[in-house]
């Protein structure tokens, strides 16, 4: 048996990185999945990969009739939908003053807007089939500042506001719990670096002195899916190879 066996589970950012692999390891534990991104072409794919428990829809995060779409879609298609993952979002480096509002809000339309629209959407439909989970996607840059992120960092930290408001909403039918990720090996970082750059590079300085990867994080999140975290709502989760633990003196 599968850890999922019978949910039925909404992924954003499915198309590639950390949502793929979520998407792949929650349907070898049983689940339905419905792939949801933007890139239609490499979303199709990954739902083609892994066959008849998988669909794929398109969704903007920012538009709210898409969300009612893609959820309406995995109801039509597996009969339900009892779990959420708001994978979905970008990054954008500068200073503040550098910074458009325009490109500000960009990042907070996909990052936070979104988020919220996956909350508001699904929470009444996951309530609706009895319960289940939701897992929002934050970063360390939600627990922590850095430099050249302000976009980035400000909509992390309301993710994780969100998530605590949504876990009191919810409970006790819908449990929604956000992790935290540090560095991660996806196309998101990487396709701002040189095609030959060391992956880990640039994480000497943190206790397991590497990158994280984006099974890693799926398997975080398939725990907060399933049973094996039944007692937890509310909280964050982080994944960050130790850089948070603190100042270390070699």
């Amino acid at each position: 048996m599968g850890k999922l066996d019978g949910r039925v589970v909404l992924i954003t950012g499915a198309a590639r990185g950390q949502g793929a692999e979520e998407a792949r390891l929650f349907a070898a534990e049983g689940a339905n999945v419905v792939v949801a991104d933007v890139l239609e072409d490499l979303g199709a794919q990954v739902a083609k990969e892994i066959g008849d428990a998988a669909r794929f829809v398109r969704l903007d995060v920012t538009d709210e009739a898409q969300w009612t779409a893609a959820a309406d879609l995995a109801a039509a298609e597996f009969g339900k939908l009892d779990g959420l993952i708001n994978n979905a979002g970008i990054l954008r480096f500068n200073r503040l003053e550098k910074t458009s509002l325009e490109e500000y809000m960009q990042v907070v339309a996909v990052n936070q807007v979104g988020v919220f629209l996956g909350l508001h959407v699904c929470l009444p439909r996951i309530r609706a089939a009895g319960g289940g989970t939701v897992v929002n996607t934050a970063s360390i840059d939600g627990l922590a500042g850095m430099a050249y992120l302000g976009s980035y960092v400000s909509t992390k930290f309301a993710v994780r506001g969100l998530t605590r408001v949504a876990a009191l909403e919810a409970a006790p039918t819908v449990r929604v719990n956000c992790i935290c990720p540090g560095g991660v090996h996806t196309p998101m970082v990487t396709d701002l670096l040189p095609s030959d750059s060391d992956p880990d590079a640039g994480y000497s300085g943190i206790p397991l002195k590497r990158v994280g990867t984006a099974t890693e994080i799926a398997k975080a999140a398939l725990f907060l899916t399933c049973d094996d975290s039944s007692y937890c709502t509310g909280a964050d989760f982080v994944l960050d190879g130790g850089a948070l633990a603190g100042i270390r003196f070699d």
